[in-house]
């Protein structure tokens, strides 16, 4: 997508499907981060309830709550100016009706700054993406492995039922997500869904042939601290550098070294 110092819209993301230009999403949940993502020319910035893992240390997205996200929405929101924010709706609010789920979508916008929104779920949440869309929030849906939903899937594995994906990728897009998100799908599949679909897609573990793809910011960054799925690239060693940087600050200190002449007031 060409670089531009306005705001990336839905329009943007639409027009990039048709022009065949890659989507850059990744996710962020601090103001460094989101400042760091921004600066480097992300299309994307996505505030996951992933923050639960990530950030948190809890073994699934599942506790993210909503005074949560709207927390680390809010921060990336300000130290974004560039990017298109998205925001996660945590569980398990798409699945307590459309009024619960417009009501949620629109807090996360009106506390956040964020420009859309993000939710999990199959063709049974057509109706509440329908219904967000309906009430002027960009929403994203969110098809394949869906972490909120594990434990019913059996834990964190490819998805290759192609049937209920397409069909849930399909009733997204029909109900007016302006474009999906495929986590974990075969690369074929997954190529498929896009070329049936006339918004865009943006996938993770699921091959080259989406319209876009989306990276944790720790993963692509190599400051994560457990297992790295086998379709993370990293592209810097940060935690190593950070290690570094820590063990060297300790041993200067231990040997009277720190603070020195330059960094001690007089």
């Amino acid at each position: 997508m060409a670089e531009s110092t306005r705001r990336v819209t839905v329009l943007d993301l639409a027009d990039a499907k048709r022009r065949k230009t890659p989507i850059t999403m990744v996710t962020a949940y601090d103001w460094p981060t989101a400042r760091l993502a921004d600066e480097a020319g992300i299309d994307c910035i996505l505030v996951g309830d992933s923050v639960a893992m990530v950030v948190a240390g809890r073994p699934s997205t599942i506790p993210a709550t909503l005074g949560q996200m709207i927390y680390h929405g809010e921060i990336v929101g300000r130290a974004a100016t560039r990017a298109l924010v998205v925001v996660d709706l945590p569980f398990p609010l798409q699945h307590l009706g459309r009024r619960r789920a417009v009501a949620a979508c629109a807090r996360l916008m009106k506390e956040t700054g964020c420009q859309a929104v993000k939710l999990e779920g199959t063709a049974g949440q057509a109706d509440v993406i329908a219904a967000i869309a309906a009430a002027g929030i960009p929403v994203i849906g969110h098809v394949g492995l869906r972490p909120q939903a594990v434990h019913q899937l059996g834990g964190y594995r490819m998805q290759r039922d192609a049937g209920p994906l397409m069909a849930d990728a399909r009733a997204a897009a029909a109900a007016g997500a302006f474009a999906v998100l495929l986590e974990c799908v075969p690369a074929p599949l997954a190529a498929e869904i896009t070329a049936g679909l006339d918004v865009p897609t943006i996938g993770i573990g699921a091959g080259p042939g989406c319209d876009g793809q989306v990276l944790v910011f720790h993963d692509l960054v190599g400051l994560s601290l457990g297992r790295v799925p086998r379709f993370v690239r990293s592209y810097a060693d940060t935690r190593g550098s950070i290690a570094a940087g820590l063990a060297a600050w300790r041993d200067d200190v231990r040997a009277g070294l720190f603070p020195g002449p330059a960094e001690t007031p007089t």
